[in-house]
């Protein structure tokens, strides 16, 4: 598998999204396994994080915020490079892999040229997933197997 970000700039790019706003895609074919960008961004504190964004952050699925682990958090509003603008989809084509402390976007499958980048956000909130929270974090991907939410399943 390819561990290289060699070359990423010239392999995606961003424009404007059928899921949600912007998205990255593939300008090139992609093969499976290519290790594409780093989730990059200010390091912070969940604690900090809730401090910086508060109610508006609890109450919108649209952050730039990445949980790495239990106490960090990336915060790509400001930092942040193009992988901030991935999108979340039921079917995604990468994942997000945390290697040492930082976060990956890598290839799940092949990726043809104009094709979007995605990746399963799986959100998992501390308080319970009621309809009205699920209803409140909207999926917007048009998967043929939608979950209809970028909430995951509470582990």
């Amino acid at each position: 598998m390819s561990r290289s970000l060699h070359g990423t700039q010239r392999r995606i790019a961003v424009r404007r999204s059928s899921i949600h706003g912007r998205g990255v895609f593939a300008l090139a074919a992609i093969p499976r396994g290519s290790r594409l960008i780093e989730y990059i961004g200010e390091r912070m504190s969940h604690d900090e994080a809730d401090e910086s964004y508060g109610e508006e952050h609890e109450d919108s699925p649209h952050t730039m915020l990445f949980a790495v682990d239990d106490e960090t958090v990336i915060d790509a509003t400001h930092k942040g490079n193009s992988s901030r603008w991935i999108n979340h989809s039921c079917a995604p084509n990468c994942e997000a892999v945390n290697d040492e402390g930082r976060i990956f976007i890598e290839a799940i499958r092949g990726i043809r040229p104009g094709e979007e980048l995605t990746y399963d956000y799986n959100l998992v909130l501390e308080e319970r997933h009621t309809p009205a929270l699920k209803r409140a974090n909207p999926c917007l991907c048009g998967a043929r197997r939608c979950r209809g939410t970028l909430l995951g399943k509470k582990r």
